[in-house]
């Protein structure tokens, strides 16, 4: 049975939670946004409307979200009296505070994040390293853990671009994640991944060591305005489809965005090349290559202000961010050191734990 320390603990939780979110400011808010969407002309301006709506929305997150954590606490401070009146058993009091800790957990964590961005949808890209199929392949299974990942967490994703391997895998993938606040949790996964196993496409049964890297960068929407300069821009289409018959795009539909530029930061010039086979639509697909180009855009905005990727997120082949080894039953993250002996489950999408050890560690440090 849970102690009166514990419960304690969790009261004093949920109390620093209520002055870090200023609820009491955000109940007095929310009610004046509300009557803002109250006036006659409210969506002559759909964009604006949309914009408002959308503050409102974030406000209640936080107020519903305090809400729920401060009525599940309140149930659990009661249970204890309910146990000894042989209302509920301590097998159920446990449960309860096993939840109520939960949520206090999670509203702690989307506490930290504070960046503009955070709250957007993801590109994520996937690159295959050097060694051949074996990376390949460890490609394809980063690949469908953050599929995987996304799915446990009811968010939406769409493959903007493939590039298969030349006998198993894949050499990249271009991965679209929608869902609330999900750069702001995967923005953990951005840098190079090792595996360690016995290879399946070695005959001789040796130890391989294969590198994978995963981008990061958020979809960005209309709240963050981005200006790209249209004479930097030059356009190829090209046809997208699968390995044949049927699947074969007989129309030039795939896209190829390529954006020259000079650098604010490096003053350097650079190119960004972009590429989208989402849909047969060619229209559409420069509608998606355009966005994907305004979120790498928004990162090197971002480059300045990111101290932490100086010194722990560098994407450099040799100083991966975490380590697979599956002989050894081992994950670790090496900029927390993090670990678990739960390969499988981390391979099945489950990187909760990681992606917590990360943001408690450095969501201070990117906020300053």
């Amino acid at each position: 049975m849970i102690t009166q320390e514990q419960i304690k603990a969790l009261q004093e939780r949920t109390a620093s939670l209520k002055r870090y979110l200023d609820i009491d400011g955000k109940r007095v808010e929310v009610e004046e946004e509300e009557l803002r969407t109250h006036v006659p002309d409210f969506w002559n301006d759909q964009k604006a409307a949309e914009a408002q709506m959308r503050k409102v929305k974030a406000l209640r997150f936080w107020i519903e979200g305090y809400e729920e954590v401060a009525s599940l606490v309140d149930e659990v401070v009661l249970g204890v009296d309910f146990v000894k009146e042989e209302l509920i058993t301590e097998a159920e009091l446990d449960d309860l505070y096993a939840r109520a800790l939960d949520k206090v957990e999670k509203l702690e964590l989307r506490n930290m994040l504070r960046q503009e961005e955070d709250k957007m949808d993801v590109v994520m890209k996937i690159n295959a390293g050097a060694g051949g199929t074996e990376a390949q392949d460890w490609a394809s299974m980063l690949m469908r853990m953050y599929l995987r990942w996304a799915e446990r967490h009811g968010y939406k994703t769409s493959i903007a671009h493939l590039l298969e391997g030349d006998e198993a895998g894949i050499k990249s993938v271009t991965i679209d994640i929608t869902g609330d606040y999900a750069y702001g949790y995967l923005k953990s996964e951005n840098g190079v991944h090792r595996l360690v196993r016995v290879s399946p496409y070695n005959a001789q049964g040796k130890r391989m060591t294969s590198f994978a890297s995963v981008f990061v960068t958020p979809l960005i929407d209309d709240t963050i305005e981005i200006k790209l300069d249209p004479a930097c821009i030059s356009w190829d289409t090209f046809r997208s489809g699968g390995a044949g018959g049927q699947n074969v795009n007989k129309v030039e539909s795939g896209v190829r965005i390529r954006y020259q530029y000079k650098d604010p930061y490096t003053g350097e010039e650079e190119e960004i090349l972009v590429e989208n086979t989402e849909t047969r639509d060619q229209p559409k697909n420069r509608e998606n290559a355009i966005r994907n180009l305004k979120s790498i855009e928004l990162q090197h905005r971002r480059a300045e202000q990111r101290k932490i990727e100086d010194s722990k997120m560098k994407i450099e082949w040799g100083s991966q961010i975490r380590s697979y080894v599956f002989d050894d039953r081992r994950v670790k993250d090496h900029r927390t050191n993090h670990q678990t002996s739960d390969v499988n489950g981390v391979m099945d999408g489950d990187l909760d734990a990681f992606i917590k050890a990360f943001l408690m560690e450095f969501a201070g440090s990117e906020q300053q």
